[in-house]
């Protein structure tokens, strides 16, 4: 049984269910360090503009320890992030085999690679970089380049969560051999049975919302915020109407809150338009029914390091329109297959979108189900283990 230890910055409902696998795992004897305990409550999101408190299990099933830390325990940003004391003691404690860190981004995961280092432990990496959005000042890329040379140089082994995601590596000079697939997945297994459940109750949920049972509906599911660019949906909405004046066939639903929540209300207003509905916030056990009552889904982001909402509704059998800059689209989006990509900010492209898989609504929702399938937590487990062989036999 090989002894790993995982650094990540806090619970995070997507691992939750990944971390509860691994630690089941006979070969894998797993234990989880956070540095911040702040997702366990309630917090103040500032994307969201609320209070959010998850109402799902985010650390059960496996061993977890909290790091004994001092500074912010905010992680807004860097100068906000708190420092580790007792890594190397835990490391030595727990005379572990291999450590795994997610991202690069928080102080505490640098602290966690060095304290490794020192004591010889390999060291296995997961971020979301993806080249997408990259630096564009000059001084901010050399930085990034050194800084990154100089880190990549002390992992021995990058779990790579998408084709994006693994170009990226190569090109900041990582080999192959030390490039193992740990795709960004979600629970496929709780989603698609939530999904089953939901749709005996479609009907009553439609009726609830005071929605048409014969209209299709398109959702969006996201922060309102302009980086998510709700807006363009809407302005792509209103191009569906036959002139302009009268309200198009599908209903639109914003799921989410955020700063940009009574901007798109006004302009939705101005329609005199009964079809669009903002719900709100919806929390994780509610968003399974809402993926089943949708017909297309709908991200326009203009930056996505990945979009996991994307595996989520795809286990509910969904098309999906997802803009150029979403992390996820080479791997999950199947042009004019499951759904359509189109250039982010292109209202009429993204109308567009919208139109063709109403149209293939059915087919498209077919072929995200089975693709899905294939983008799971059990190729992350695959691939972790794959890692963990190349570390035995580099050693």
């Amino acid at each position: 049984m090989l002894r790993l230890a995982y650094f990540v910055s806090h619970p995070i409902q997507y691992q939750a269910p990944l971390l509860r696998l691994i630690a089941a795992d006979p070969e894998i004897e797993l234990k989880v360090f956070f540095y911040s305990d702040f997702s366990l409550k309630a917090y103040q999101d500032e994307g969201f503009g609320r209070l959010i408190e998850w109402d799902v299990p985010l650390t059960q099933g496996y061993d977890y320890h909290f790091l004994d830390c001092w500074g912010s325990k905010k992680q807004q940003n860097v100068l906000q992030q708190s420092f580790a004391k007792d890594i190397s003691k835990q490391l030595k404690q727990g005379q572990f085999d291999a450590i795994w860190v997610h991202g690069w981004s928080w102080l505490c995961s640098i602290q966690a690679v060095l304290a490794a280092n020192k004591l010889g432990i390999p060291v296995l990496i997961r971020g979301e970089s993806n080249g997408i959005s990259e630096p564009t000042n000059a001084f901010k890329k050399i930085a990034k380049k050194v800084f990154l040379g100089w880190l990549f140089k002390k992992i021995a082994g990058f779990l790579y969560i998408g084709t994006f995601n693994r170009q990226f590596y190569k090109r900041y000079g990582v080999e192959d051999k030390q490039l193992f697939c740990v795709p960004y997945a979600v629970d496929n297994d709780y989603f698609q049975k939530q999904a089953v459940v939901a749709h005996a109750h479609r009907e009553e949920l439609r009726r609830s919302l005071n929605l048409d049972p014969d209209r299709p509906i398109i959702l969006y599911a996201a922060k309102l915020i302009d980086v998510k660019r709700p807006q363009d949906l809407l302005a792509a909405y209103r191009l569906l109407s036959s002139d302009g004046v009268q309200e198009p066939d599908p209903y639109l639903l914003f799921v989410g809150d955020g700063v940009l929540r009574p901007i798109l209300e006004a302009q939705a207003k101005e329609t005199n338009w009964q079809s669009i509905r903002f719900l709100g916030f919806r929390n994780q056990s509610q968003m399974p029914a809402v993926y089943d009552l949708c017909d297309v889904f709908v991200l326009p982001s203009d930056f996505e390091p990945w979009g996991l909402a994307i595996n989520e509704v795809m286990n509910a059998g969904k098309a999906v329109v997802v803009s150029d800059r979403v992390g996820c689209v080479p791997d999950l989006v199947k042009e004019g297959q499951n759904g359509r990509t189109f250039p982010v900010g292109d209202v009429a492209a993204l109308a567009e979108s919208i139109r063709f898989c109403i149209t293939n609504q059915s087919s498209a929702g077919d072929i995200s189900f089975q693709q899905i399938q294939k983008w799971s937590y059990q190729e992350d487990l695959q691939g972790l283990k794959q890692a963990l062989n190349y570390l035995q036999v580099k050693a």
